[in-house]
Order: structure tokens, then sequence, then C-alpha cells
């Protein structure tokens, strides 16, 4: 089984903003070329899971309208973290000492009100269990591709901010993962 997470087209948002679970759109050009080249990739019976925000919205129902053999199925455990009062802040704002405070407690603080990272990794570990054995795409966010990346190896909590992967696909691209599938015991042979 193949999960694919593909990332949302470019936001429309301004540079140095956090955004996190603030619902913005995306661009329009660029979310239909992301569509296009996923559903030349993406296999047929493929299952399709979505954060409802709306600039992962558009990239399914843009996907689906060029490949109607997907059915999507909005999920808000692939919402991205939300940040609470820091959303729509600028990171200048919000200040060094904020961001400070969250990484002396990386797991258990909660940014501007919002989200811990241990209940973000709780919320995506919960869609990650969920996953069955058919290729399954989902379209969310850089925040819930990382959080899978952790996943993937068995990570289901950390403490430090610096255990937090940086890698994720770029805006309109993807990447995969190949979950392990336990190894079959053969069958019971008959005894003599």
């Amino acid at each position: 089984m193949t999960l694919w997470l593909a990332r949302h087209a470019l936001p429309l948002v301004e540079s140095g903003v956090c955004y996190g679970a603030l619902d913005v759109a995306a661009d329009g050009p660029a979310t239909q070329a992301a569509a296009k080249k996923l559903a030349a990739a993406v296999p047929l019976g493929c299952a399709v899971a979505s954060s409802p925000l709306q600039r992962c919205e558009l990239l399914t129902l843009t996907l689906c309208a060029l490949r109607p053999d997907l059915t999507p199925q909005f999920d808000p455990r692939l919402r991205e973290m939300d940040f609470g009062g820091w959303e729509g802040q600028h990171w200048d704002a919000i200040g060094q000492s904020a961001v400070e405070a969250w990484t002396a407690d990386f797991a258990g603080y909660r940014p501007g009100g919002g989200e811990s990272v241990r209940g973000f990794m709780q919320r995506v570990a919960a869609a990650w269990d969920a996953v069955g054995t058919q290729p399954t795409l989902w379209i969310t966010h850089a925040g819930v591709a990382r959080a899978c990346s952790l996943l993937a190896t068995g990570i289901r909590s950390l403490d430090r901010a610096d255990q937090w992967p940086q890698a994720a696909p770029g805006f309109g691209e993807w990447l995969t993962f190949e979950p392990a599938i336990p190894a079959q015991m053969p069958p019971d042979r008959p005894r003599c």
C-alpha cells in the first residue's frame, strides 16, 4: 500500500505570516498545475482524503474534476497545526521570546493558545492508523507531512524542537510512504 501526501499549492498569504490553521486560499493556476501532475501520477482505485481548509479543498476538487474516478472525503485530522492567536500575525510580531517559550516546551506548549505539538501528533497519528490497505492520497499541509515522516519511522512523540523534521514537500508537490506490511506466517502444517 502506498500513502501519497500532497501539499496544497502556493497559499495567497503575505510572506512571513503565521498561517497554520488560518483558512487562506491558494493560487488558482498553481493549483491547476499541481492537480494535473497528481492526476497523471495517482493510481486508479486510490482513496482520497483532504484537509478541509480551502487551500487543500481547491486542489482536491480540481484533481477530482480531472479524475472522476476519485471520490474525496474531507478529514479535519489532516488540517495544519493550529497556532491560535498567532494565526495571521507576522512571525516578527509574535516575537522571539514567544517562539523560545515554545521551543523550551516543544511537545506541550500551545502556541498562541492553539494546539500543542503533542496534540497535533496525536491527531495526525489517528488518521495514519486509520489508513487501510488500498493506495491512499492525502491532500494536506507541510506540518502533516513532517508528522507523517516521524510516524513512518515509529516516532509518535518528541520532546525537543530539534527533533522536528525540516524537510517537507514543496507547494503542489508530494511524497510517498510505503508502510511495511507484516510478513505472513506460514499456515500450520498437518501434524503426523
